[in-house]
């Protein structure tokens, strides 16, 4: 079976089990690694693996054809994405107003938070939304290439290694303002396959991760881009979690409010909801 998931230590973390054959019953994976805007544009055009790790942000162009895997994937409290910027003196949502904003992903999670946060509270709308690979943007913002940047992943623990500061977290703004978890990261599955036992083996690998948590650690370290150690540890704990086995109640509301709202604003295309869980 294919597979495409990130290098980050969350993802690896996940499937370490299953993709090393430690998951009785479940087949070989062959594994690409990609980045999830990459992921994002294979599942949307029909040409991605069997199975991919995408942004929930691109569920609407691919429900017809993939079916969302209740666990598996990266959702949760306290682990937004960040606007930052180079200026200390920029604390609140005007500074943004008329400004150049680099976004990693049109089809993200990030996206749609910042999209929403920004037509709530940036006086007159962002001046122009460029997209760059997130391990560029932290740079293109302290150098002053770009005047704020959303930024994902390890970053909301290595950013003040750039100077830069914090403008606003947005998944603190998304909690405040609904009580429910972010969605970022989404297993996805084609139809035509057997969605339980995908579900099953992947469930299996998440709680192998949990039982055995330094059976992994070469594997995540190999993939994990020179990144150190302790944060690799960090951005485990932070994205793995009781949602990453299953989604329940509060997980599917959070996918329902945020791609509700997204459709809504013209953000995603119009989509049957009831799809999320079928």
């Amino acid at each position: 079976m294919n597979i495409a998931f990130s290098p980050c230590p969350n993802d690896t973390f996940v499937f370490h089990a299953w993709v090393h054959g430690l998951i009785p019953g479940a087949p070989e994976l062959e594994v690409t690694y990609a980045d999830i805007d990459i992921t994002n544009n294979w599942a949307a055009e029909g040409k991605g693996p069997e199975v991919l790790k995408i942004s929930y942000a691109a569920l609407p162009w691919v429900l017809e054809d993939y079916a969302l895997i209740p666990c598996g994937g990266a959702l949760g409290r306290g682990c937004g994405p960040l606007v930052l910027t180079a200026n200390p003196e920029a604390t609140d949502a005007s500074a943004l107003a008329g400004k150049k904003v680099a976004v990693p992903s049109e089809r993200s999670t990030a996206y749609l938070l910042f999209r929403l946060w920004a037509t709530q509270n940036v006086p007159g709308g962002i001046g122009e939304v460029v997209v760059m690979p997130f391990d560029q943007i932290m740079p293109a913002v302290r150098d002053g290439q770009i005047d704020a940047g959303l930024v994902i992943h390890e970053a909301r623990f290595t950013y003040q290694n750039y100077g830069l500061t914090l403008l606003q977290d947005m998944g603190s703004w998304w909690e405040e303002d609904t009580g429910l978890p972010i969605p970022l990261g989404a297993i996805i599955a084609r139809r035509s396959l057997d969605i339980a036992k995908i579900t099953e083996w992947a469930r299996s690998s998440v709680e192998y991760a949990w039982e055995h948590p330094e059976a992994s650690r070469d594997y995540v370290m190999e993939h994990a881009q020179e990144m150190d150690a302790s944060v690799a540890d960090s951005h485990i704990n932070l994205y793995v979690n009781e949602f990453t086995r299953n989604l329940g109640e509060d997980g599917y509301g959070a996918i329902e409010a945020l791609l509700g709202r997204a459709a809504r604003e013209g953000l995603v295309p119009e989509f049957d909801l009831g799809l999320l869980r079928k």
